[in-house]
Order: structure tokens, then C-alpha cells, then sequence
């Protein structure tokens, strides 16, 4: 009897979420005991203090009023022009590097990473990131027949591991002429850590060293999906000059995100923006990237650009969303601090959270540690190496008294 139909490479796939499952398990607890006895740190999406999902207001109107045509038609494959130099220029701030540069519509950030991982990689290479990360960048590794190594992001006194990245690094390129290296900064998914100007100085320090053999090449992507929740929105990008006349077998990709920074997490809007001294890479980047487009998704949401656009081609409108979505920042920066102050003054060793949507917690057992949570009614999401608590998602008051309900979750679990 025929058990399978599927063609050898995916057979046995299945996607196990562990965010959705932990979610799951929260909304069984809500409609058990009510909302208001519930702590919910399991979304990655920004919830107001009444735990109502949050949305920019202009965002919204906006939206609403499109033009009937902006929300219905195709766009190009590559993305609406205006759209694309916006997100470049959203994407710099003030701090543009020098070099040529090119933008490519992708179905949020997720399908930048997906290009990127797709067309800058060969069939079993390795792909590196730090050992905390998006699950997800494995499953895209995963389903284009690539594996993703990892460095330990933090050294002993949780600073930046520039000598356990620069091991992983020498070891990968020893083994191919090509390397990708993936680096969600600032306001990191799941810790909240940002790279300083010295650790990004120092990362390139390595990249400029091995790209001294002209027959090696890297490609630095840069998932900024959290940017706009990680502070003053110019001095969070001044790292990014350090990217400018770079050596041309080093590409820089920046992946833009609508989903968080414009509250649209449903829309699936994102673009891709190459950076390199060589023109010809970028010319390559445009043409291969808008390949793959086509033959994934052919176009991306059109109504979502369209909004983009119409919110920052009119100064008011630019000013009146800024200043809402700043108020949202507040709010999870205020979030964030009270927990890190109360994991402090009892003894929580919380990994260094500067801001942005999560922070976690070391834990031998994130599974054991995060069973006992429930017994405060308190649901977060195990990971490999700790526990993730979303702060984007937890009410203010209910953010009180947290830190000290994990730390005996932890010891109880122990």
C-alpha cells in the first residue's frame, strides 16, 4: 500500500512550531481561567495594554483609503519603483554607505532570506549564524538542501564572541570558497542584543581578511526585520557606514521588514537591498533575485507597497506615523526595562537585552522551565538554549513580578 507520494527530498518533512504550539497551549489556559489571569509572552507581534493587537493608527487609515487599483492590481516583479528607493532610503537613514546599491520587493523578511540563502550559496554548503536565532533560518536552510552552523553569540562575560565567530568563520572557509553569514541586528530575535559599532567593526575585521584570496567570497546579511524598535532610528543605522567600499567578493544584503515597523504583519512586505563596491554584482543581484521572485511568488503584495509610499511621500503623514510608532517602541522599551531591573535585583541571569520584541533567559530544560511557568499561568517559548519571552506582547502591569516567577520556574525545574 502506497504510504508516500512525495519526491525523496520531502518526504518527512514536517513543520513543528514551537511558538504556535506554546501559543496553542496559552489559548487553552484563556478560555480555562479567563485573559486577564493569563500571561502571554508567546507572540511576536506587538500587543497594546488592553492585549489587543496593536496597529499603527495612521497605518490603518491609510490603508483603508488606498485607490482601489493600488490594492487589486499586479505589481512588478522587482517591486513598485517608489517603493523600492523608499526602503533603500528607510533602510540607511542618514548613514547610506558608499558603494551601488539595489532593492528587490520580497514577501516580508522572510523571502529576502529565503533569495539570499537560495542564490548566494551552493547545494550543501553551510550557512552561519549565532547559536541563538530564528528557528526558521534553519527550515529555509533545510529546504534548499543547506545546513546552518552556529557560533556561540556570547562569551563569558555576555559580550559579543568575537573569537567564537572568528573560529566558526576561519573553520567554514577552509572548507568552501563561499560563505554566508546571517546577523539579525539590532534588537536580535530572541534576545533583544544589538551588535555595538565595535563588534560590527571587528566582524568585518575578519570578513576583509579571508576576502584577501580572490577566490573566496562572502555575503553579510543583515536581518533588520526589528530595526524600528531598537532606538533613535539614525543612531541605530550608524553601523551601517561601515559597510561603505568594502572588498567587491564581500556583498552586503540588508533585509527590510513592513511586518513589524509598519504593524502589517499579514501583508508579507519586505524588500531585499544589495550593497557592493562592484557594479556588476549589484546588476547580477537585481536580475537573479527578480528571477527567483518570479518563480516563487511572481509578485508581492501591492497594497502594501502602495502604502508605504503614500505614507512617505507626504511629510505629515511621515511625521504623524513615526511619532505613533515611537509611542509603541516606548512601550515595549518600557516593558523590557522593567523586567530586566526585576531580573537583576533577584538574581536572573537574563542574556543582555538592549531592546526590540523579545529577551530570554539561559535554561538547561527551556521545555521543564517553561511547564512550571504554567503553574503562574505564565506561557513563553522554549528554545534549544533558554527561554523567550516576548516582551512586544505582555501588558505593562502584567510584566511586574515576571522575573521572579521564571527564576523559580528555573530552580524548580532544575
Amino acid at each position: 500500500m502506497t504510504s508516500s507520494m512525495a519526491a525523496s527530498h520531502s518526504v518527512g518533512k514536517v513543520a513543528k512550531d514551537v511558538i504556535f504550539g506554546a501559543s496553542a497551549a496559552c489559548r487553552k489556559a484563556v478560555d480555562k481561567y479567563g485573559s486577564a489571569k493569563v500571561t502571554n509572552a508567546t507572540i511576536g507581534a506587538i500587543m497594546d495594554d488592553n492585549g489587543q493587537l496593536a496597529c499603527i493608527p495612521i497605518v490603518e487609515k491609510v490603508l483603508r483609503t488606498l485607490p482601489i487599483n493600488d490594492l487589486i492590481s499586479y505589481a512588478p516583479i522587482s517591486g513598485v519603483p517608489d517603493y523600492l528607493d523608499m526602503t533603500t532610503s528607510l533602510t540607511f537613514g542618514d548613514h547610506r554607505p558608499d558603494g551601488y546599491t539595489a532593492a528587490v520587493a520580497t514577501a516580508g523578511g522572510t523571502g529576502g532570506i529565503h533569495h539570499t540563502i537560495w542564490n548566494y550559496t551552493e547545494t550543501g554548503d553551510s550557512v552561519l549564524t549565532s547559536d541563538w536565532f530564528w528557528g526558521t533560518y534553519n527550515m529555509l536552510c533545510r529546504e534548499v538542501g543547506r545546513k546552518l552552523v552556529t557560533y556561540p553569540l556570547f562569551d563569558e562575560k555576555q559580550n559579543f564572541n568575537i573569537a567564537g565567530f572568528t573560529a566558526e568563520v576561519d573553520k567554514l572557509m577552509s572548507k568552501q570558497n563561499s560563505l554566508l553569514i546571517i546577523i539579525n541586528t539590532p534588537a536580535h530575535n530572541p534576545t533583544g542584543y544589538s551588535l555595538t559599532e565595535t563588534d560590527w567593526s571587528d566582524v568585518l575585521d575578519v570578513c576583509r581578511e579571508h576576502a584577501k584570496k580572490s577566490d573566496k567570497k562572502i555575503t553579510i546579511m543583515v536581518d533588520i526585520a526589528y530595526i524600528d524598535f531598537a532606538g533613535e532610528k539614525n543612531e541605530t543605522r550608524k553601523f551601517m557606514r561601515q559597510f561603505s567600499d568594502l572588498p567587491d567578493n564581500i556583498l552586503t544584503i540588508f533585509t527590510f521588514s513592513m511586518s513589524k515597523g509598519y504593524t502589517v504583519y499579514g501583508q508579507r512586505c519586505g524588500a531585499m537591498i544589495g550593497l557592493s563596491s562592484s557594479k556588476e554584482v549589484i546588476t547580477e543581484f537585481a536580475d537573479i533575485n527578480k528571477y527567483t521572485s518570479r518563480s516563487t511568488w511572481s509578485n508581492i503584495n501591492h497594497g502594501a507597497m502602495a502604502l508605504l509610499v503614500a505614507i512617505n511621500k507626504d511629510t505629515a503623514l511621515q511625521k504623524q506615523f513615526e511619532a505613533e510608532r515611537d509611542a509603541l517602541y516606548q512601550m515595549t522599551r518600557r516593558r523590557g526595562a522593567i523586567f530586566m531591573e526585576e531580573a537583576k535585583a533577584c538574581g536572573l541571569n537574563a542574556l543582555p537585552y538592549k531592546a526590540g520584541f523579545f529577551l530570554s533567559i539561559p535554561a538547561k530544560d527551556s521545555a521543564a522551565v517553561c511547564d512550571k511557568m504554567h503553574d503562574d499561568l505564565i506561557f513563553a517559548v522554549p528554545l534549544k538554549a533558554g527561554v523567550r519571552i516576548a516582551v512586544c506582547s505582555v501588558p505593562t502591569d502584567k510584566m511586574r513580578g515576571m522575573a521572579v516567577k521564571v527564576l523559580k520556574a528555573l530552580h524548580s525545574a532544575e
